[in-house]
């Protein structure tokens, strides 16, 4: 596993494990590691729409890459917990056609997963929150012209700019007051085809 980015992500580099996260069970899984720490394949059930044994054998698939790992401290002998390796996970377009094709499943699988979010979002977690959480939430749709090399040093400025909030622990570092705030961020280069439609 590779943590050489400033948010601790897992970088997946293997054509074989991006198709292996390309699933959409396998993503539900690890989102819920992510987000709500250790669980059991019976506890993960209910919330990622597979049954325990199902889930028992999507969690040992997500393991042989190194996805997830058993949780630390569990001493259970009649369940297995498991945990995620990281708090996130990335990955990049890799050079060969195998690779490619891989990452092309896996971002059509996010995105499909993840289309829903905002409009979740909207309806569930925004009438809750109190008037000043709710006027920093937000949605921009910015077009810009940039090189692939500005493109580059943006997203890493933007990384290291919000690394040490993503880094942050639920513990004594936590200031009062703070609450978990989700970034979903797409950078979709557009191509220079005038006869495209939106």
């Amino acid at each position: 596993m590779s943590l050489k980015n400033p948010y601790g992500d897992f970088e997946i580099t293997e054509p074989q494990a991006l198709r292996a996260l390309a699933h959409p069970v396998r993503l539900a899984i690890l989102d819920r590691l992510q987000r709500h720490g250790p669980a059991t394949a019976t506890g993960l059930s209910p919330h990622v729409g597979a049954t325990p044994s199902v889930v028992s054998w999507h969690l040992r698939h997500l393991a042989t890459f190194g996805l997830v790992t058993d949780a630390d401290g569990s001493t259970s002998k009649r369940e297995r917990w498991w945990q995620a390796a990281a708090r996130g996970f990335r990955f990049t377009l890799p050079d060969d056609a195998e690779g490619q094709a891989a990452a092309r499943q896996l971002s059509g699988e996010m995105f499909a997963r993840y289309a829903d979010a905002p409009q979740r979002w909207l309806l569930h977690d925004e009438p809750r929150l109190n008037t000043e959480w709710r006027g920093l939430a937000g949605v921009a749709d910015t077009r810009f012209v940039a090189t692939p090399d500005e493109l580059r040093h943006l997203e890493e400025a933007i990384e290291e700019l919000l690394a040490p909030y993503v880094r942050r622990k639920d513990d004594e570092t936590t200031p009062d007051g703070a609450q978990l705030v989700r970034m979903l961020r797409y950078l979709l280069p557009e191509t220079n085809d005038d006869s495209s439609t939106s």
